[in-house]
């Protein structure tokens, strides 16, 4: 395990509210949206997740570490947190596919993580009080200088991250010979989603989030995905019109997180805000054809504006999944048109693995082909 400074540090909340704890690491002098995940495994696929960008997590699993770090499972090339909390942070780890430890990866990506924090005490406040922002100090009381930097960091409604977090230019996955092209946008893209397509016999042009829709078109795919990804969807105002462009073409489409969020907002529906968002692995999921229950995977603290009867503005779509913890939408289709899209994470690594299958969902639309209107 790397040398990391470690001291008396705190997590301030705009409220006021501040909690105590063992800082490992140099905390950036910035504020951060703070979040809870319900997840008890997989710490460094959250944590590597373009979707956490802008965000400190907390973790409500009470020790996070013990099976350390390796080379194939993030979801990204970095850790993408602005700063970690937990109750205990593991000082061993023992696992046979470990490279290292947790604590060494997250710090030499430049984030750090607060120890000794009663998370369910805290987890309480933000599922009660709303997700807010924070800043992580060391020390025992913020200063001034502190203070002042979480008073300006600006709110996660109105920002755009997807640009943030996008490739900066395309790029390929997959085998060349494969027998299906998909270009899939970069909202914030996670590997597990790349290789999962790679195993339906697909191969990805994977492009920036702003490519416009005639570059897609030229390259004649078979079917188009749109990314999850953080930030404000209402933010991401270039997509719409590319979503609504692209899906009009009949080219089958297929939308995961943000890219259910822009497919909502391309057919006339809204999002909203949520007071403290889906994020977890163990969240309940009615698909409403069947009255099967799914559980899944989630990373959202937006959504699109509805419920099981349908959603406002746009009559094109159908509702297909709805949150039984809350009844907020959770999956959408075009009535006409081969597009589909659900909120939560059907390729989540590691698990839990009930949606998978609509990757072959997918599949079947693209192996039958383009829909004319």
């Amino acid at each position: 395990m790397t040398a990391v400074s470690v001291g008396p540090g705190f997590l301030l909340l705009e409220d006021g509210t501040l909690f105590h704890g063992r800082l490992h690491g140099e905390p950036p002098l910035e504020g951060a949206e703070v979040v809870f995940t319900t997840n008890m495994t997989g710490y460094q696929e959250v944590f590597s997740d373009p979707s956490y960008r802008g965000q400190i997590v907390v973790m409500t699993a009470p020790q996070i570490g013990n099976y350390g770090v390796n080379l194939e499972d993030p979801e990204s090339s970095r850790a993408q947190v602005a700063g970690v909390v937990v109750r205990e942070l593991s000082a061993t780890y023992s696992n046979w596919r470990a490279d290292g430890d947790l604590l060494s990866w997250l710090t030499g990506a430049g984030v750090p993580i607060l120890e000794d924090i009663d998370t369910r005490r805290l987890t309480k406040h933000l599922r009660s009080a709303g997700v807010m922002r924070g800043i992580l100090g060391r020390g025992e009381t913020p200063s001034p200088e502190v203070v002042a930097q979480l008073e300006s960091c600006p709110s996660m409604e109105g920002l755009d991250l997807a640009t943030v977090v996008s490739t900066g230019e395309s790029y390929e996955w997959g085998d060349a010979n494969a027998p299906h092209h998909i270009v899939a946008y970069d909202f914030g893209i996670k590997r597990n989603i790349l290789r999962l397509f790679e195993k339906t016999n697909c191969r990805v042009t994977i492009v920036p989030a702003e490519t416009p829709a005639k570059d897609v078109l030229a390259m004649h795919p078979d079917g188009v995905f749109l990314s999850n990804g953080p930030g404000d969807p209402d933010a991401v105002t270039y997509a719409p019109e590319t979503v609504r462009e692209l899906a009009n073409s009949g080219i089958p489409m297929f939308g995961i997180c943000l890219g259910h969020q822009l497919i909502g907002l391309a057919f006339g529906g809204a999002t909203t805000k949520m007071p403290y968002g889906h994020r977890g692995g163990n969240h309940p999921v009615l698909d409403v054809a069947t009255g099967r229950v799914l559980i899944t995977s989630q990373n959202h603290g937006f959504s699109v504006k509805g419920d099981d009867t349908g959603i406002p503005g746009a009559p094109e779509l159908e509702v297909t999944h709805v949150n039984l913890n809350d009844k907020s939408v959770e999956g959408l289709r075009h009535r006409t048109l081969p597009v589909f899209a659900v909120q939560y994470h059907p390729e989540a690594a590691p698990g839990p693995h009930d949606a998978q299958p609509l990757f072959r969902q997918f599949l079947q639309s693209v192996e039958a082909g383009p829909k004319a209107r």
